[in-house]
C-alpha cells in the first residue's frame, strides 16, 4: 500500500509513494508502475527493487491513505505521491512530477483521469456539486476545487498540519493513527425542515473541502493558496487510463476526443 524511496545519506526522503489496494492489481498497472522513466539523479538501487515497499491490504480506502500518511510522516518525505491500484500512469509521469517539485512546485496536484462508466467523464471539478468541468483542452493546465487521489502529489507540510489537527482512532492491527481522510457520511434530524438528511460523498474531495475550509494553506506555509477559489491543479499532460479487473481502460470509447488530439495519451489498449 506505501513506498518509500531510500536514499540513505539524505536524512530526509524525497519522494513517497502510496498504494492503497485490495490486493489484486492488473499487469497493465504493474507495467506502467514499474516502468517509470526514473529521472536523472534519483536515488535507486536496480531497475525493480528502488523502492522499499510497504505493503498492508483490504482496508477501506480512507483508512488505507490514513495509514500511508502516517508511515510516510515517520520516515520524514517532503512529498507523498498516491497511485491507485486501477490507474494506470503514463510513462513520463515521475519525469514531469520531479519537474514540478523542482521549479514550481504546487502543494496539492494531480494527473488526469476518468471515470470508469460509458461514456466516460473527466475527473475535473471547478464546483463540487456542480457536474464536471469541460472547458480545457489535453495539454492545459486546469485549476480546480477538488481533485481525485488516483495520481495525485501532495506535500508534506499540508499533510503534517492535517494530521495534527485531525481526531486519533484505532485501525486493528495497526493502531493508533489520525482521521487526515475521511468519507463523509452523515445522517440527521434537521427540525426546521421537518425531514431527515443525509451527506455522502468521497475521501479525496473531502479532503479538498477540509484543506479549504480549514485554512490548511496559510497554516502549512502556502499563504498565496489560501483565498484561491480553485486552489488545487490538474496537469492533464499526465493523462492516465482507469483500468477495471477485467483489463477495460477508461475512457473506453475515445471521449477525450472531444478535448483535442493528444499526443500525451496511453496508447495502452
Amino acid at each position: 500500500m506505501g513506498e518509500i524511496l531510500h536514499n540513505p545519506e539524505k536524512r530526509q526522503q524525497r519522494f513517497a509513494v502510496g498504494i492503497p489496494m485490495t490486493g489484486l492489481i492488473r499487469a497493465e498497472w504493474a507495467f506502467a508502475r514499474f516502468g517509470q522513466v526514473i529521472p536523472c539523479n534519483w536515488s535507486q538501487f536496480d531497475v525493480v527493487s528502488w523502492l522499499s515497499p510497504y505493503s498492508p491490504i483490504d482496508f477501506l480506502v480512507a483508512d488505507a491513505r490514513n495509514i500511508i500518511v502516517h508511515d510516510m510522516l515517520q520516515v520524514g518525505a517532503e512529498w507523498l505521491f498516491f497511485i491507485d491500484h486501477d490507474v494506470v500512469l503514463p510513462p513520463d509521469t515521475t519525469i514531469k512530477l520531479n519537474e514540478r517539485m523542482i521549479r514550481d512546485a504546487v502543494p496539492v496536484m494531480s494527473g488526469l483521469y476518468f471515470t470508469k462508466s460509458r461514456p466516460a467523464e473527466p475527473l475535473v471539478y471547478k464546483e463540487i456539486g456542480d457536474g464536471y468541468f469541460a472547458d480545457w483542452k489535453m495539454g492545459d493546465e486546469v485549476w480546480v476545487c477538488g481533485l481525485p487521489m488516483g495520481c495525485t502529489l501532495i506535500h508534506t507540510s499540508i499533510l503534517k498540519v492535517m494530521y495534527e489537527e485531525s481526531e486519533e482512532y484505532v485501525i486493528p492491527g495497526k493502531g493508533a493513527i489520525r482521521k487526515v481522510f475521511e468519507t463523509p457520511t452523515k445522517v440527521w434530524f434537521d427540525p426546521e425542515k421537518g425531514g431527515w438528511l443525509k451527506r455522502v460523498g468521497t475521501e479525496d474531495l473531502n479532503f479538498c473541502k477540509r484543506i479549504m475550509e480549514e485554512g490548511i494553506f496559510d497554516k502549512a506555509g502556502w499563504p498565496e493558496y489560501k483565498d484561491k477559489e480553485h486552489p488545487f491543479l490538474i496537469d492533464t499532460s499526465i493523462f492516465c487510463k482507469h483500468i477495471d479487473m477485467d483489463g477495460v481502460m477508461y475512457p473506453s470509447a475515445g471521449e477525450e476526443a472531444a478535448y483535442g488530439k493528444s499526443d500525451i495519451s496511453q496508447d495502452a489498449e
